[in-house]
């Protein structure tokens, strides 16, 4: 019996499972296309570029508006993302302390190696989350000295993120293939 509720996930840590793992692609995706497809100056080269074909002269000064015009909704998404993760993030912490905590303590004695890594990955990936959270509203709030090393350590999340849903996805494969079967359907339905 104890093995069995101790695999099963309630519904509202399913939703939040579920809104965290969403919110968390949206805002990749979006920084993503910032860093790199629709950055400011790839979005400059590619309008320069246009106008030159037709033999129009605009400095960067008179594009930089349309850039941001072009960037805006999408960067829209970030920030309201970046918003419900906040929320999503500090109710998730709430539940896990009030109901227990729902993956291994990577810090408890004799406990399998297995089971280890998994909570240590887990504890890194909130540790991330709350690095990413922090510097993501020191940004968008505070335009302060170290506004440089905030951005660049928000960007590392480009980087971090992809690992973790590896590692995520083959955890979830060795589960399924060793003592955890079902796991993926009790992640979905509850049990």
């Amino acid at each position: 019996m104890e093995t069995e509720n101790k695999n099963k996930f309630t519904t509202v840590h399913r939703v939040l499972h579920w809104s965290l793992a969403i919110l968390m692609v949206v805002l990749f995706i979006t920084g993503f296309l910032r860093m790199y497809w629709m950055s400011k100056n790839t979005i400059i080269n590619a309008v320069e570029t246009q106008l030159q074909s037709q033999n129009i002269n605009l400095g960067k000064e008179q594009i930089l508006p349309i850039v941001k015009s072009i960037q805006k909704p999408m960067w829209e998404w970030h920030e309201y993302a970046a918003y419900l993760v906040l929320a999503a993030f500090l109710i998730r912490v709430i539940y896990m302390l009030a109901k227990g905590i729902k993956f291994p303590n990577p810090f408890v004695k004799n406990q399998a190696v297995k089971e280890k890594m998994q909570g240590l990955i887990y504890v890194i990936l909130y540790f991330f989350i709350a690095v990413s959270i922090v510097t993501g509203f020191y940004l968008k709030w505070i335009d302060g000295e170290w506004k440089e090393p905030m951005e660049t350590i928000h960007k590392w999340a480009i980087y971090w993120f992809p690992i973790f849903i590896l590692l995520h996805f083959g955890g979830i494969i060795i589960a399924e293939l060793t003592d955890k079967k079902g796991i993926v359907s009790k992640m979905i339905g509850g049990r």
